[in-house]
């Protein structure tokens, strides 16, 4: 059974519509990747690229023992991404703001799960789609309007090592 053994709530104001979750012992860097995708990520780091729109965001950052539950609600993106991280301490990063530590206790070093959900606030829309030039509207689910006081975007992140690494040890 799946237990939740840490978490950390805090809000950060993107920049370049992009803000990270890295690890602090990881020279960072804005990832190669294919900016179709919202998650952008190497080894030591994920970015999230938000709508420009977006000026704070509300960010809950999970740590689990193992996969969490399945969340019902209804969000307007999400993804999960793998991403090793070898010294296990984070900070979430903006290009602008430089990196702000997180106390979140994750089990040891080592490759881990992400698993990335967000809402935007219907009360600061529309929202258009950040990627690959795209003027879309996003969609804006009803939910969790309690956590998006003060926010255009709420961004839940639970963090789980996998199997993978497990095994190695």
């Amino acid at each position: 059974m799946s237990r939740l053994l840490d978490y950390f709530e805090t809000v950060v104001s993107p920049s370049y519509c992009i803000f990270g979750l890295v690890d602090t012992s990881v020279d960072t860097y804005s990832p190669y990747a294919d900016r179709k995708n919202w998650l952008l990520s190497a080894a030591g780091m994920v970015y999230l690229q938000v709508p420009q729109q977006v000026i704070r965001a509300s960010v809950r950052l999970e740590s689990w023992s193992t996969v969490p539950p399945a969340n019902d609600a209804q969000w307007s993106g999400a993804e999960d991404v793998e991403v090793e991280l070898p010294g296990g301490e984070l900070a979430l990063e903006t290009p602008d703001g430089g990196q702000k530590e997180v106390p979140l206790i994750l089990p040891s070093p080592g490759l881990y799960r992400m698993r990335w959900r967000w809402i935007f606030n219907r009360a600061g829309g529309p929202f258009t789609f950040p990627l690959a030039g795209s003027r879309e509207p996003l969609p804006m689910p009803s939910g969790n309007e309690e956590k998006l006081i003060d926010a255009d975007q709420y961004c839940l992140v639970q963090i789980w090592r996998t199997a993978a690494s497990e095994e190695t040890e």
